[in-house]
């Protein structure tokens, strides 16, 4: 619901205050982005004055609107109309920009600053994010809410955007706009800041593309607004258009809007120079005649801050409102609304363990098809769950059985509370709207494609790992057991690349039991996390079932603990206890391995019968490294020098397990095009070659003790 809007000096007197906080915040910071903030300073005020549905007291509302600022360079533009509408950020927060501890980062980031609602950095990610919120929050409404009229749901909420020329430059916006576009996703607001210049130079250096036309190719519907007789944003005639656009649409909305950079600087403006540092004190002190104001930076009228922080009232009598139309909608829809409760603190069923598949030794299948039975039994149990596929549902074993396609509805097997997505092959907006899907509370997301093609989707990833988002990347075909498809599809280097990203978790299972238990971990850890799955059948480990869930939860685990035939030191029977590491004593060798290795390893392992060779099944290291030293002492012990680890991936990054006297079997050249045993083979992933490296491990430790 919004309010009339006719401008008044108070608001233009509001606008100026807005600027020139940004002009001096990023001066004193010696460093920002003060072109885009001058200049938009009336469309945030429009925004966060009107249009915008939203309470500074209380940010994480779930009635409200979301603001995405994706061109995040500008972040001063945001945090000056958090500071003016009644935000917890203070004028002195603002005179902090970007300085050490402060709560005015350089790009917007979530939980560190109130009214943030997504962290946005690389151009492009912000706009893919708030396609994804808008995704999620037509997915709530369908499954909540499916009989309200358009625009009378407590689920209806809007996604507004402030995107710049870099962010539609990027690829990432192709891909995430032609998604909004075959989703309808009326929600969804982009306002576009037109202004013909980037760091190099007008933007004619690098595009001659009509990006209206673009967009409205996409199934977009598409404004023009041009600037004011002044040369200052035409607020008036955007005001029109946002309030002309249908709420209850079922398409996109674009926003062309024209603008002069750091308006209205008398010599910084329309020029490249003012997009990314300060305008200088001179410039600055020019720009506060222009704009007839004789003040002091930082200086914030009485008068004009009591008249932006009348959002403060409006935000609580929209929240009001809407807590009393959510509260019968509770009534109406008990069960609904007790599972909607849950899922919104993230809360599991009690029972969830026992609804896992049982996988038992000797049973062989590929670690996706396991997988693939998880998603069946979890599907049933959390109505929250949904995910899809960048165009490899089958091979990726996503598609939810009977859970229809999320889509506008086009008949059957279609409709927007469908838990399968059809994401074409647009990896790297798949990744971008999975964060905005986790942004909305409530849902949990997974999205499946090959190891390889990770490296589209990375920028995505890190900012998952930076906000520490519920989402499941689900990775199959990750070795050279790919086979014939060859070296573009085999994925080397990519295990190391992802586990050297801080907050991230990459869990590689070795057989059907352990990603069974994977999966349950990743959904009560809630973190951000990767599910590396293999393609090719692999056997069943004889382990018993609560010690793989056990293990796996914790990172790594004794697999199998034998004792030497002549001269070893372990104790316990060959072939001894799994799990417990204090069974099998003291072992002369350790071998590590993950994923579709640790069944090569038992089979290498079961031909050596004069060492004592501990096996030590490791899904996950990052989990490992979180438990306590003495749980990773008993696994791993440091007085066992003698180490060898094995994984079908580049070597790099192992040798903090190997140690110094370790030996690492891995694949430090990319694969071929042959089929998977072969090709397994060529690249050393053989027993041959771990026992020869469980002899060589061995004798180095032997040689270090004689010497």
């Amino acid at each position: 619901m919004t309010h009339a809007f006719d401008q008044t000096p108070l608001d233009h007197a509001a606008v100026t205050t807005a600027r020139l906080l940004a002009l001096d915040a990023v001066e004193r910071a010696g460093s920002g982005h003060p072109g885009t903030a001058a200049a938009l300073a009336p469309v945030a005020h429009l925004l966060f004055q009107k249009h915008l549905r939203h309470d500074p007291q209380a940010p994480d509302w779930p009635g409200r609107d979301r603001f995405v600022l994706s061109c995040g360079h500008a972040s001063v533009l945001l945090y000056t109309q958090l500071f003016l509408t009644g935000y917890d950020v203070s004028l002195d927060d603002l005179k902090a920009f970007r300085s050490f501890g402060s709560r005015t980062p350089g790009h917007p980031e979530l939980g560190h600053t109130p009214g943030v609602e997504t962290t946005t950095g690389p151009l492009g990610q912000g706009f893919a994010t708030a396609v994804g919120m808008a995704m999620a929050i037509a997915h709530e409404r369908a499954v909540n809410d499916p009989d309200a009229a358009p625009g009378e749901s407590v689920f209806d909420r809007r996604v507004f955007v402030l995107a710049s020329d870099g962010d539609l430059q990027e690829g990432l916006s192709y891909e995430a706009g032609a998604l909004a576009g075959r989703h309808r996703l009326g929600g969804l607001t982009v306002i576009y800041d037109d202004n013909d210049i980037q760091i190099e130079g007008d933007t004619s250096l690098t595009s001659s593309e009509n990006v209206g036309a673009r967009f409205a190719a996409q199934g977009w519907r598409v404004d023009h607004v041009g600037l004011a007789s002044d040369g200052d944003v035409d607020v008036d005639a955007l005001d029109e258009v946002l309030s002309a656009a249908d709420r209850r649409g079922d398409r996109p909305h674009l926003v062309v809007l024209k603008s002069q950079i750091a308006w209205p600087a008398p010599n910084a403006r329309n020029t490249s120079a003012s997009h990314g540092a300060p305008l200088g004190a001179d410039e600055v002190a020019a720009t506060r005649v222009e704009l007839g104001v004789d003040s002091d930076p930082f200086t914030v009228d009485d008068t004009v801050l009591a008249h932006t922080r009348t959002a403060l009232e409006r935000g609580r009598a929209a929240r009001e409102a809407w807590q009393v139309a959510a509260d019968a909608w509770e009534l109406a829809h008990p069960v609904a609304a007790a599972e909607l409760r849950r899922s919104r603190s993230r809360t599991l069923p009690a029972d969830l363990g026992s609804r896992l598949p049982v996988f038992s030794p000797g049973d062989t299948l590929a670690t996706r098809d396991a997988s693939g039975q998880v998603i069946q039994a979890f599907a049933e149990a959390l109505p929250e769950l949904w995910g899809g596929s960048a165009d490899l549902a089958e091979p990726n074993r996503t598609a939810i059985a009977g859970g229809a396609s999320f889509l506008p509805d086009e008949g059957p097997g279609t409709g927007r509370a469908g838990r399968n997505v059809h994401w074409g092959v647009r990896e790297g907006a798949m990744a971008s709207a999975m964060n905005g899907i986790a942004l909305i509370e409530g849902s949990r997301f997974f999205a499946g494609t090959f190891l390889v093609f990770s490296d589209y989707q990375r920028p995505a990833i890190r900012l998952a790992a930076l906000m520490q988002l519920p989402v499941t990347y689900l990775w199959s075909h990750d070795s050279v057991a790919l086979g014939a498809d060859g070296p573009t599809h085999q994925p080397i280097e990519h295990l190391a690349s992802l586990r050297a990203m801080p907050g991230f978790s990459v869990v590689r299972p070795a057989d059907g039991a352990e990603t069974a238990a994977a999966w349950l971990a990743i959904l009560e850890k809630d973190g951000p996390a990767g599910l590396v799955l293999a393609r090719q059948p692999l056997p069943v480990a004889p382990t018993p079932a609560d010690v793989v869930r056990a293990g796996v939860r914790r990172g790594a685990y004794v697999v199998q603990d034998a004792s030497a035939s002549a001269g070893g030191s372990a104790g316990g029977p060959a072939g001894g206890a799994a799990g417990d590491p204090a069974e099998g004593g003291t072992p002369d060798v350790v071998v590590v391995a993950t994923g579709s290795e640790v069944a090569l390893v038992l089979e290498a392992v079961a031909q050596i019968d004069d060492l004592a060779v501990r096996v030590v099944s490791m899904p996950c290291r990052e989990w490992f490294d979180a438990e306590p030293v003495e749980y990773r002492e008993q696994v791993l012990p440091r007085a066992v020098s003698a180490r060898v680890v094995v994984e079908a991936a580049a070597s790099f990054g192992w040798e903090g397990v190997a140690g110094p006297g370790g030996v690492i079997v891995g694949i430090d050249e990319f694969g071929l095009s042959a089929p998977a045993a072969d090709a397994l083979r060529e690249r050393g992933m053989t027993t041959e070659r771990v026992v020869a490296a469980v002899r060589a491990a061995a004798a180095r430790a032997a040689t270090s003790v004689a010497s």
